[in-house]
């Protein structure tokens, strides 16, 4: 998983694309960071003022944004964010990744989004997953929103061939909000 999340960020310093994250350097998250920013890369961490020294934050970021709080953490990644890619990890990264899909699904963005199933990583989540479209509980016009890739390779080429769906109804009136 570490060779995976090193990977991943020279990549994305490779192809000239910038990585917004939570801030952190530690865990698979701060080599990912640590890699991009090796490779010439530029990396912001958005941090929310009560955790910034809980979680270590990374002392070489491009940009540091600090926020009041998580969910204005996740919602300042969203705007900034042009895609997802998610790599393996723990409760946060399902709710981070849950949270992300269900903003798709109700219209508040319409980017792409990838899961790294890195060896195998996400086989169970993805087939309970499956059998809760299969039982009627999410629909397969949004069970399309994730791309499930086994390679760096297939997520960027995701990437390169999205195009932003046009025919799912949102559920909500932005304009409202």
């Amino acid at each position: 998983y570490a060779d995976a999340a090193r990977e991943l960020g020279a990549a994305l310093a490779e192809r000239g694309y910038g990585l917004v994250y939570g801030g952190s350097s530690m865990g698979l998250m701060g080599l990912l960071a640590d890699s991009c920013l090796e490779a010439g890369g530029f990396v912001e961490g958005i941090i929310p003022d009560p955790l910034f020294l809980k979680e270590s934050a990374h002392p070489r970021l491009s940009a540091r944004t600090m926020v009041p709080s998580m969910h204005a953490r996740k919602a300042t990644m969203l705007a900034r964010s042009n895609a997802f890619i998610t790599l393996p990890g723990g409760l946060g990264t399902l709710e981070s990744l849950f949270e992300v899909i269900t903003w798709a699904q109700l219209g508040i963005h319409a980017k792409p989004i990838a899961v790294w199933n890195v060896s195998g990583y996400y086989d169970g989540l993805f087939q309970f997953v499956e059998t809760s479209a299969a039982h009627g509980f999410i629909s397969s016009a949004h069970r399309r929103f994730v791309a499930i890739r086994n390679s760096l390779a297939d997520i960027f080429t995701h990437f390169d061939q999205w195009k932003t769906p046009t025919s799912i109804a949102t559920w909500i009136d932005h304009d409202q909000m």
